[in-house]
């Protein structure tokens, strides 16, 4: 999951910096200043995420969010060029530097294509990236201007994104709007012909007249074109090189040249440095009289909200952190799964295969652990080859409040959290939470019994592979752990092996990623488990440092085991069901029956009751969490929270309730079809023998 230029899951199994990562250096190594420090910090809640990897004021780059995306590109009078990025995808934070280039060097182009972007890992932008079918980041989608119609954007089509290619895509782009469609302020791109300058030549004008001379497949003399929209007193025309003599005839010897009419009807070739855009550009500005136009662009869509102060949570590197898993899993159900609209075929099966994998090999609390179970027997159990994933959402949500399982929609990094909010987190949280499977896989080999998946040794690694191939967001991360798994994951014999590969390959992404943008400063990646933590682990071998494997095994096992997890900074289970206070929740607390457990945790497991019956004060619960909500002014996430309280049609129902209901209905359809059929040929039959008796 790591990209080579850009991210991927990172480094060591705990150090991650935009990608996957590495658990903390210790709390006491740390500067006595750094606490104060990461107080002035952005907030990672809603309301910061949008300005993690750009600026709104500082960059030129149009910072968008949920409120402003579809104010920004809808009938808007300039094209949209838009990235929706996840500011904890390495290769988003690596390539940042390179969209705020692309948009202050066409600065001058604001008039008729805007660069923006919009953060899909900031919570209040979940649903927008849902709507706009962003699957994977960086995503780019071209918005033409004057769309009047919702639209998800034309994808952006290029061998790579380097900073020349895109810009020269955007100038396809706009040559390819309909006279409907064209931005206002965009001249014309179109070469004009000998004819033509000739003319210009002959009328005198009150303005600069410059010809920009230039072979067919050459962008230069668009892009002057675009640079001058903004000013004035000068009109950039392009033509080509096709008519040697006409260029002989005007002097030009050679492509990229320059021919500029004066105002008192002199012309002539310029003389610059180089036949470079920039130097054109530069030079036509500079000429006298030549001004930029006062133009009225509208205000940027989004304003820099007040950002919450992190607050630094101290934590010991060394153990596991049930928050940073509980937190994953949150952010990996309820977002990154949840922009696929449907699921059917490989993607159904990959997720049937990795929320069975996690069901019986989470070892976190009790309630989590019920709702995984039961989400991956309802899965199994499913007989359709399509289903939506708002059927998951509602199960993933307790929509059929079910009493004994929660899933926290709270993300509270601890082991994982960063020096900055788009460092570290949900990446670091998948690396432990693969760690944790593989080593559960291997310390509980009967836990996967029964599920079409054991006795195999790469079972969870396939599992895992296949769901980053398939859902993981940051595409090139992805595309370079299936590049590491085609080359080494079917040597994998045992499950101690498939403990031993993956953190082979994590200190392998994590050494790749060193020094990279998405690196945290304040954990760097180095060699994981580093010897303050498992100095058994190293050993010297002619003077190099080397790794004892055996003992790394052992370490892995002891780390990512049930044992180490704690629960620290953890959500309380009495805030099951949301927000509300811990007495609101006494007719839906968990029901805790003992029950001896042969399973792979050794633990007492929480008895699963059936659904509750139906509660003449559900409404009058669910309205009152609405009127809280509402009266918090929680913003965006309380009127989610709203809408998620409102009983569908009024009664309670969700889209895993009308799911089931539909398939009872089918299938009490077919049932009396057949009795229909069936009662009808044995009534034939008895008509058959009253008229016709044997002999």
């Amino acid at each position: 999951m790591a990209a080579a230029g850009a991210a991927a899951m990172p480094r060591s199994p705990e150090s991650r910096a935009g990608t996957m990562a590495r658990a903390p250096s210790s709390s006491p190594s740390r500067p006595s200043w750094l606490p104060a420090l990461l107080l002035l910090l952005a907030a990672a809640g809603p309301g910061a995420g949008a300005a993690r990897l750009y600026r709104e004021g500082v960059d030129a780059v149009w910072v968008l969010d949920s409120g402003s995306v579809r104010r920004a590109t809808a009938n808007s009078s300039a094209a949209w060029l838009v990235q929706f990025y996840s500011s904890w995808c390495g290769h988003c934070i690596g390539y940042a530097p390179t969209w705020r280039a692309l948009a202050a060097d066409v600065r001058d182009w604001a008039a008729v294509v805007r660069v923006a972007a919009l953060d899909c890992a900031d919570e209040k932008n979940h649903e927008v990236c849902r709507a706009y079918d962003i699957h994977f980041y960086p995503t780019f989608r071209y918005f033409k201007a004057f769309t009047k119609d919702f639209t998800t954007g034309d994808n952006f089509k290029g061998p790579d994104r380097e900073l020349q290619t895109v810009r020269h895509t955007m100038i396809d782009f706009l040559q390819n709007h309909t006279t409907e469609h064209r931005p206002p302020a965009c001249p014309s791109l179109d070469p004009i012909q000998p004819s033509d300058i000739l003319s210009l030549i002959n009328n005198r004008n009150d303005h600069y007249m410059a010809v920009l001379f230039e072979s067919n497949s050459s962008y230069v003399g668009r892009e002057v074109i675009l640079d001058l929209t903004q000013f004035e007193n000068i009109v950039v025309k392009r033509a080509l090189n096709t008519d040697t003599a006409f260029l002989e005839k005007l002097g030009v010897s050679s492509i990229p040249s320059c021919y500029l009419i004066y105002p008192n009807g002199s012309h002539g070739l310029i003389n610059i440095g180089k036949p470079l855009r920039s130097f054109f550009s530069s030079y036509l500005k500079l000429l006298p009289e030549v001004r930029k136009k006062s133009l009225s662009l509208p205000e940027k869509p989004n304003k820099e909200e007040n950002s919450e102060a992190i607050i630094w949570r101290e934590f010991d590197r060394s153990k596991l952190y049930i928050s940073d898993l509980e937190s994953g899993l949150h952010y990996l159900l309820r977002v990154e799964l949840a922009t696929h609209k449907s699921l059917s075929g490989t993607k159904l099966k990959t997720l049937k295969d990795f929320v069975t994998v996690i069901a019986k090999l989470f070892p976190g609390r009790p309630p989590i652990r019920k709702l995984l179970e039961m989400l991956q027997e309802w899965l199994a159990n499913l007989p359709l080859d399509r289903i939506p994933y708002n059927a998951i959402l509602d199960l993933v949500n307790n929509k059929m409040r079910i009493s004994g399982i929660f899933l926290t929609n709270h993300i509270k990094w601890v082991g994982c959290q960063g020096s900055q909010p788009e460092l570290r987190g949900y990446t670091c949280s998948l690396w432990k939470l693969f760690h944790t499977l593989t080593v559960e896989a291997s310390t509980h080999p009967k836990a996967l019994d029964g599920t079409g998946l054991e006795g195999d040794p790469q079972a969870v690694l396939q599992t895992i592979r296949r769901y980053i191939h398939t859902f993981f967001g940051c595409k090139e991360c992805g595309e370079h752990f299936e590049e590491m798994a085609k080359e080494s994951m079917d040597s994998v014999k045992t499950p101690d092996q498939a403990v031993l590969w993956l953190w082979k390959k994590h200190n392998l992404v994590n050494h790749r990623l060193a020094g990279h943008l998405s690196e945290d400063p304040r954990f760097p990646k180095v060699p994981w488990p580093t010897p303050d933590l498992c100095p058994s682990c190293h050993e010297e071998i002619k003077g190099l440092d080397s790794w004892n494997e055996g003992q790394v095994l052992l370490f892995l096992k002891r780390h990512y085991s049930g044992d180490n997890l704690v629960d620290t900074y953890a959500v309380g289970l009495g805030d099951i069901g949301g927000d509300r206070p811990a007495e609101a929740e006494e007719p839906e607390k968990i029901q805790a029956v003992p029950e001896k457990s042969g399973g792979a945790h050794g633990v007492e497991r929480l008895h699963l009751p059936s659904l509750l019956p139906p509660d003449p004060r559900l409404t009058e619960r669910l309205h009152s969490r609405l009127e809280i909500k509402l009266g918090q002014g929680d913003g965006a996430a309380g009127s989610r929270e709203a809408e998620a309280a409102v009983p569908f049609l009024g009664m309670g129902f969700s889209s895993l309730d009308m799911s089931l209901c539909v398939l009872l209905y089918v299938a009490s359809s077919l049932f009396l079809m057949v009795m229909y059929f069936f009662f009808r040929v044995r009534s034939k039959r008895w008509k058959f023998r009253h008229h016709h008796p044997t002999v």
